[in-house]
């Protein structure tokens, strides 16, 4: 998909807005879970920028936590929802790599960004300088390593860790990381790595899980704080400028 406005509105529609995706409850669920982390990560910072809209639950459940949150979407049906559900919160309508900001950022999160994008390493380079000095970005992705990805592997299910699903398909993955690659794509854009993270012990394709209650999943979310990220389906790093 070429990233323009119009085609992000498609992918808009085709998925955060199509309500009928059979695992968003599961995605969001352990996203909702992971917010205290990407709080912490961002703490202190008084205008924080989130890269992207989605269906809005990381926009409100921030704003709940109070932080000083704006907010840069491409596609304009998002964008108009953006406003329409947070009247008081500035939303920046436009593509992530033509954006620049009137004042620098204390910090940026570019959650689930950057396996979409054509080419990651220059729009981590083009958001460092959202950054003020000493500014915070914070990025997380999927995680090649984590524990489903092992086991399709040894099943023969797919023939490499990142190798891309039907999944990734769907919800426009280009493709996931390991902590090694993230840290390198975070620091080729002139970042220092100064913390890394990682959430959900993912132990079956969302297809499979679907049946899990709710229990289960906050079990696997929860114990994800006992395993090393490289084993978790999601991965971040906190990087500083």
């Amino acid at each position: 998909m070429t990233l323009t406005a119009a085609a992000l509105d498609d992918y808009a529609r085709e998925y955060y807005l199509a309500g009928d995706v059979a695992d968003l409850g599961i995605e969001e669920l352990q996203q909702t879970l992971s917010l205290d982390a990407v709080a912490a990560a961002a703490g202190g910072c008084d205008r924080v920028l989130e890269m992207g809209y989605g269906t809005g639950l990381t926009t409100r459940e921030l704003l709940a936590r109070g932080l000083g949150l704006e907010v840069l979407e491409g596609s304009p049906e998002l964008a108009r929802r953006a406003r329409a559900a947070h009247p008081a919160l500035p939303v920046h309508e436009g593509l992530f790599e033509q954006f620049v900001p009137e004042r620098p950022f204390d910090a940026v999160l570019a959650l689930h960004v950057l396996e979409h994008v054509d080419g990651p390493r220059a729009l981590l380079r083009h958001a460092a300088g959202w950054l003020r000095p000493g500014g915070r970005l914070v990025v997380a992705v999927p995680n090649a390593e984590s524990l489903h990805r092992r086991l399709a592997v040894r099943m023969g299910l797919q023939e490499h860790l990142d190798s891309l699903s039907a999944r990734d398909g769907l919800v426009g993955h280009r493709r996931v990381y390991s902590l090694a690659r993230l840290g390198d794509d975070v620091r080729a854009a002139g970042l220092r790595v100064v913390d890394e993270f990682g959430w959900f012990l993912k132990v079956l394709p969302n297809s499979m899980m679907l049946g899990f209650d709710e229990p289960l999943l906050r079990a696997l979310f929860g114990i994800s704080e006992e395993l090393e990220p490289s084993m978790l389906a999601n991965i971040a790093i906190v990087a500083q400028r």
